[in-house]
């Protein structure tokens, strides 16, 4: 009997990888270089409304994924509603692995990651798949944090064609955002766990707070009992030490990560669709 019902779940993983859409790798020019990145793409002309989705300092991929798991299922889902989605690789782009413990990083979300979102913007307008009114940004982590510095009124686009749709950041690193007077030009969604103990919850609910009033829409809703990497499919690694956000607005008793996986992913949809 063991052995039919491991047979049965290798047979049902194997239909699952082979049902699982792959990406397009695409090539980007920048100012110096090239950045490679990967595309899902609905079937068909289009125009479909598309994600710029960016990647945390783990990287975009691994020797054996070109996508890594946690990105993938992000981005089915995100095609399944319709949506092209597109991976910028910034750090394989420049021959660098993943970047989470090195002391000194070359690749800075507010500098590099900054443009590398500016050509990959540009890079989209000129598909003509593209529903160029329709692009969006999301992030994760550090590609949360360079999400923060591309959507300030500073970084806007200089061109005629139509700016960001929305933003969503997942668990950015706040502090200096907030120490900085931090606004948006575009609508910005931030999404925390209050128990994330590697990003700091009441930075981010002080710098969304902050941009009330001389900012395009900003909001941050804040998970209970939820932790740093929240909307990974297993259990997150946690940093010695936790934070809480007691003051921070309650959405009921989640609880899990695994609950605010689920109301994140709720979250997204209704944010994409305004």
């Amino acid at each position: 009997m063991r052995l039919r019902l491991t047979a049965l779940f290798v047979t049902l993983a194997m239909s699952a990888a082979r049902a699982a859409p792959a990406p397009q790798p695409v090539d980007i020019p920048l100012a110096s270089g090239v950045l490679h990145a990967q595309l899902y793409k609905p079937e068909g002309a289009g125009p479909f409304p598309t994600v710029i989705a960016l990647h945390g300092c783990g990287g975009l991929g691994s020797h054996s994924d070109a996508v890594l798991p946690r990105y993938r299922d992000w981005a089915e889902r995100l095609l399944k509603a319709g949506n092209a989605v597109l991976w910028p690789d910034s750090y394989g782009s420049r021959e660098l692995g993943p970047q989470c413990r090195v002391k000194e990083m070359h690749v800075k979300a507010r500098r590099e990651r900054v443009a590398d979102v500016a050509a990959t913007r540009a890079w989209l307008m000129k598909q003509s798949w593209v529903a160029r009114d329709r692009v969006s940004l999301m992030g994760w982590a550090n590609g949360a944090s360079a999400l923060l510095w591309a959507v300030r009124p500073q970084s806007g686009a200089r061109d005629l064609t139509p700016d960001f749709r929305a933003a969503i950041a997942f668990y950015p690193d706040c502090r200096i955002s907030a120490g900085l007077g931090w606004s948006t030009r575009v609508p910005t969604l931030v999404l925390i766990g209050a128990d994330d103990d590697v990003s700091s919850p009441p930075a981010c609910r002080q710098m969304v707070e902050g941009a009330h009033g001389r900012s395009a829409l900003a909001r941050i809703v804040v998970y209970p009992g939820a932790y740093h990497d929240f909307d990974r499919a297993n259990t997150p690694l946690h940093a010695a030490g936790g934070s809480n956000d007691a003051a921070a607005p309650e959405r009921g008793h989640l609880g899990t990560d695994a609950e605010a996986r689920a109301e994140s992913q709720k979250d997204v949809a209704e944010w994409l669709a305004r």
